[in-house]
């Protein structure tokens, strides 16, 4: 059995749509509402066009019919690929219990300030989990939900996230506010390795 993919337009005008028939594009700008322009004139205000992917199976026959008739490329297409290399790698958390015993008497320590809310703290997630991998051994990453530690961040006067510290021996040497290119963060940690 084959399978085929085909683009339906659809107008966003147009509130029920019937399997059998959808509107054309000209279909969807004659039911759009009319509107004036800043200078009077009237026009017509069209839609997008929403596309989307239907698959269908043809049937042996009509699979057969039209491979018989002439030859024709056949073009395949993957609609969504996961990629295990972009697989993020978890950075463990550090709360306000075991903050002394993890980063206050390590070595060398990267401490991401964040909230489950934050957009640029998820932005920059991956970008820790690849320097703990790679550092692995010479540094340690940990993560710190403010929200749930608010007086380690108070304590270290943290007011914008995501704030990456670094510590070494229990004492802050480094702070980073926003989320930075990988590059700066490789800069602020490779200043303090004993070489």
């Amino acid at each position: 059995m084959a399978a085929i993919l085909e683009v339906l337009p659809a107008s966003r005008s147009s509130p029920v749509f019937r399997r059998s028939s959808l509107p054309s594009v000209a279909a969807a700008s004659a039911l759009a509402p009319t509107s004036f322009s800043a200078g009077g004139r009237r026009g017509t205000d069209v839609f997008p066009e929403i596309r989307g992917l239907r698959i269908g199976a043809l049937s042996p026959r009509i699979a057969s019919a039209s491979i018989s008739r002439r030859p024709r490329a056949v073009r395949g297409g993957i609609v969504c690929e996961a990629k295990a290399k972009n697989a993020v790698i978890e950075v463990p958390d550090v709360t306000q219990s075991t903050w002394q015993s993890l980063v206050m008497e390590g070595n060398l320590v990267l401490v991401e300030f964040w909230a489950p809310w934050c957009g640029p703290c998820r932005m920059i997630r991956p970008t820790i989990g690849e320097l703990s991998k790679e550092y692995e051994g010479k540094l340690k990453c940990f993560k710190l939900n403010t929200d749930e530690s608010p007086d380690i961040a108070t304590q270290y006067g943290i007011r914008s996230i995501p704030t990456i510290m670094i510590f070494k021996n229990g004492e802050k040497k480094d702070a980073v506010i926003g989320a930075v290119p990988k590059a700066t963060l490789t800069a602020s940690i490779e200043k303090f390795f004993e070489w």
